[in-house]
């Protein structure tokens, strides 16, 4: 189902309840990834991930909607592979949180905020992964 109007703006009522929260640019990117996606490989997941992975570029979860970043670029390992080396040695993904363009100074402040425990001996990717967790 296209998530874009034949204007181009993106259907709210089609966005996943995170992406309905964000700003309308996260919502255009999302919207026109996915409907992109759809055309050449069909519905379903690989055009959600698609999709998702065009958000991620420029925006990052925080709480329950998507932010822009300060910086584009790839969030974590996976998303730095890309293309089809990323289907064939999948990486672990830190859900949304942009590990690659945070320090882990910056990604403890985050933790510590969220009042996740061990955070001082975690990596950069766990504790991503951690604040992804924690904020559902």
């Amino acid at each position: 189902m296209p998530k874009t109007t034949r204007s181009g703006k993106a259907k709210k009522e089609e966005l996943p309840a995170p992406l309905q929260r964000s700003p309308a640019k996260a919502q255009r990117t999302f919207a026109k990834a996915h409907d992109a996606a759809a055309e050449q490989y069909g519905e379903g997941e690989r055009a959600h991930r698609t999709a998702y992975s065009a958000v991620k570029h420029s925006f990052e979860k925080v709480g329950d909607r998507w932010e822009p970043k300060e910086r584009k670029g790839p969030s974590d390992p996976q998303a730095k592979q890309g293309g089809s080396r990323a289907r064939r040695r999948p990486r672990q993904t830190a859900g949304g949180v942009d590990v690659e363009g945070h320090s882990k100074r910056e990604l403890i402040e985050r933790a510590k905020k969220l009042d996740i425990k061990g955070r001082s001996k975690m990596t950069k990717l766990e504790l991503g992964q951690a604040i992804a967790r924690k904020q559902g």
